[in-house]
């Protein structure tokens, strides 16, 4: 197991953003950057032990800044619509940044997709991680309550990827945590149009 690190840009602020590849022994490998806690790959081995990326994401930061489909990142405080960008707790209601029309969408204009994350890695003989945390204060997009947001990322030499989301808070609020990857397990060589996909869940939404 490995962890590398590698500069990957400077954000317009000059904040500079690292990039993380883990990799094992059998040549799977995830790189994550820390804006916005974003898988950019995900190099799995083929038939021919020739690793394709199986994820959607761009080579260059500047290409993640613009009007693009959150490839890989985390989206909080609330991943998905919230319709009229408000919602009500005990019996106060809170207004959102309405980033869609009149809606509020994937944590606003400035989510946990377009943060920079705090990054700790851990490493043993079988398994390699990236430990990483967000702190969102009280009021920002709308919500109420100081968030500690966290991931984990971890590869294992049996080429399973585990992602892990944790959240704290102050105040009751709400949050919805996702990574928000497009896979194309023909390394994106070709559609998805033959693909099948199972959940094994009891209930979904």
């Amino acid at each position: 197991m490995n962890i590398e690190r590698e500069h990957f840009g400077t954000l317009p602020g000059g904040e500079e953003v690292s990039r993380y590849t883990l990799g094992n022994r059998n040549g799977m490998q995830v790189r994550v950057m820390d804006y916005g806690a974003t898988i950019t790959h995900l190099f799995v081995p083929g038939r021919e032990n020739d690793p394709g990326d199986v994820v959607l994401g761009f080579d260059r930061l500047e290409d993640y800044l613009g009007d693009q489909p959150y490839f890989g990142a985390v989206c909080g405080r609330f991943c998905n619509r919230i319709g009229g960008s408000s919602f009500v707790i005990d019996g106060t209601r809170y207004i959102l940044s309405a980033n869609e029309g009149a809606n509020h969408l994937h944590g606003g204009f400035r989510g946990f997709d377009k943060q920079l994350w705090q990054v700790d890695t851990d490493i043993s003989a079988d398994e390699a991680s990236l430990v990483m945390t967000y702190e969102s204060r009280d009021g920002e997009e709308g919500y109420p309550g100081n968030l500690t947001a966290g991931v984990t990322y971890s590869l294992n030499d049996n080429n399973e990827l585990g992602i892990s989301f944790r959240a704290q808070t102050d105040r009751s609020t709400h949050v919805n945590l996702t990574n928000h990857s497009y896979f194309n397990l023909n390394g994106c060589r070709g559609t998805i149009l033959q693909h099948e996909l199972t959940l094994y869940a009891d209930r979904y939404t």
